[in-house]
């Protein structure tokens, strides 16, 4: 047994009541955060885990890193913002207002387990295998096209259920394809489907579509969060870089003052490693436009200046999955007023930029596209060398209702040159995407309803695809 003389004893109980004493105090600090509305995880550049909390608390709360505390950075505070020019009239906008301190740190490599309070923080795995891909998850409220979704119906906007369904698969990693948030403009009061819904761009408006409806998936796995053209500066852009972007907020980069919307609506593309040979590199196209890109347009040297950082990135890896907002390689079915079908390419202002550097488009090292903004589900696989294109708009907002034929009439190309050998898809259906690891560079993908039930299979091997159904009945 130890022995310890008179002063010795003292300074021992002395420092055994001071860290009992800062251990309550820390314990106290924690228990805080119970006020807090929201915590989760992104990933980020490299595959840096970010632990984010939004809270009510006017400090940011302390966070356990396995048996160590440390308190959270101030990302951004409190803030009512001033009202900017939108996509929509002055009339039909409003500002933003944002009453939650937002709150981060990143993740030491090799944590076993993070904690806020009560909140246990999901980790990312060394090796991801399952994936579950959703995107376009907002209720879309606009008044420019009279297009008034019933959010207050769980069955018209199903999200929280399509959410809950996704956590129920268990995934290692979840990816958002982009367009968190709709509710543009104010629902007309004599509207029951959506009568009372907050709108505009602030918080109230981001809980509603996103934090409230996802809670469930955003307590199971990290999340790779794309952005959307729903998230540039002229719509949900403030909140976007307040609250989910993983890079660091900057002045300028805001989306604050639209003097600065040549640096707030473009960032660098990222990879996050998947562990053996694969990664996943985020790609961020929401301020393209559906038409060519013309010379001068700024647009033309920022997405130059991405694909090459594209390509740069993709030598790290012999799988590379890329995930942005906008089809570059996907079909788009639109209906005249005569009832005749329309087949449309890919997004064209992508191709005309991408398609100067390389006649191919997409950089050769690149397997997999992963996109939304089609409210369709969509799979196309190329004979010519090109990747496979998934497209996965349809996990809430109002669908897309006009289907692509199961025979694609001769001669159809989504990008010049690109050669279709293979598609499937689902309209007018809400539910998510798995990617479920198989191979070096083979996944099996599946197609899930808003309750969870299995409707399509397909497997990826190297820059193909091929799915057991053509259309989704």
């Amino acid at each position: 047994m130890l022995r310890l003389s008179g002063t010795s004893f003292l300074s021992a109980l002395l420092a055994m009541t001071t860290a009992s004493f800062m251990s309550a105090c820390s314990t106290e600090k924690i228990q805080k955060a119970k006020g807090t509305d929201t915590a989760y995880v992104v990933l980020g550049e490299n595959g840096t885990a970010v632990a984010r909390i939004l809270t009510t608390d006017a400090e940011c709360p302390l966070i356990r890193f396995d048996t160590s505390e440390v308190r959270m950075d101030v990302r951004a505070v409190p803030e009512s913002l001033p009202l900017r020019a939108t996509r929509s009239l002055p009339t039909d906008s409003k500002p933003a207002v944002f009453p939650l301190l937002t709150c981060e740190k990143e993740i030491p490599t090799n944590t076993r387990s993070a904690t806020i309070g009560d909140f246990v923080l999901p980790l990312p795995r060394t090796e991801i295998k399952r994936i579950v891909v959703i995107g376009d998850t907002g209720c879309r409220l606009k008044k420019s096209d009279g297009a008034y979704q019933a959010c207050n119906d769980s069955n018209r906007y199903p999200f929280a259920t399509v959410a809950a369904a996704a956590a129920n698969w268990k995934p290692d990693l979840v990816v958002h394809v982009g367009d968190f948030q709709y509710r543009e403009n104010a629902c007309p009061a004599d509207n029951p489907g959506c009568a009372g819904s907050p709108w505009g761009y602030g918080w109230d408006t981001w809980q509603a579509d996103f934090f409230t409806p996802g809670a469930t998936l955003l307590k199971a796995a990290p999340w790779v969060m794309v952005r959307g053209n729903h998230e540039s500066c002229a719509r949900a852009g403030q909140g976007w870089w307040r609250m989910i972007d993983p890079r660091p907020l900057l002045p300028g980069r805001d989306c604050n003052d639209p003097a600065n919307d040549e640096q707030g609506d473009y960032s660098d593309p990222y990879a996050v490693p998947l562990g053996s040979d694969a990664q996943l590199i985020v790609l961020d196209t929401s301020n393209t436009t559906g038409d060519i890109i013309p010379s001068g347009d700024i647009r033309q040297d920022k997405y130059r200046d991405a694909y090459h950082k594209l390509e740069q990135l993709s030598q790290r890896a012999n799988f590379n999955i890329v995930a942005n907002h906008h089809p570059i390689l996907g079909l788009f079915a639109g209906q005249d007023k005569q009832g005749k079908v329309n087949l449309q390419p890919g997004n064209q202002g992508l191709q005309s930029v991408f398609g100067a550097v390389n006649p191919l488009i997409l950089p050769p090292r690149v397997n997999v596209l992963l996109s939304g903004h089609l409210h369709v589900w969509q799979e196309v696989s190329f004979s010519s060398p090109h990747p496979t294109q998934f497209v996965a708009g349809f996990s809430g907002t109002m669908e897309d209702l006009v289907p692509l034929p199961e025979q694609l009439p001769p001669g159809t190309f989504p990008a010049p040159g690109a050669v279709i050998e293979r598609h499937s898809s689902w309209v007018n259906g809400f539910g998510f995407m798995t990617m479920e690891r198989t191979g070096a560079q083979q996944w099996s993908v599946k197609v899930w309803d808003a309750a969870g039930r299995q409707l399509n299979s397909c497997d990826i091997y190297g820059r193909h695809s091929a799915c057991g159904l053509t259309q989704i009945k």
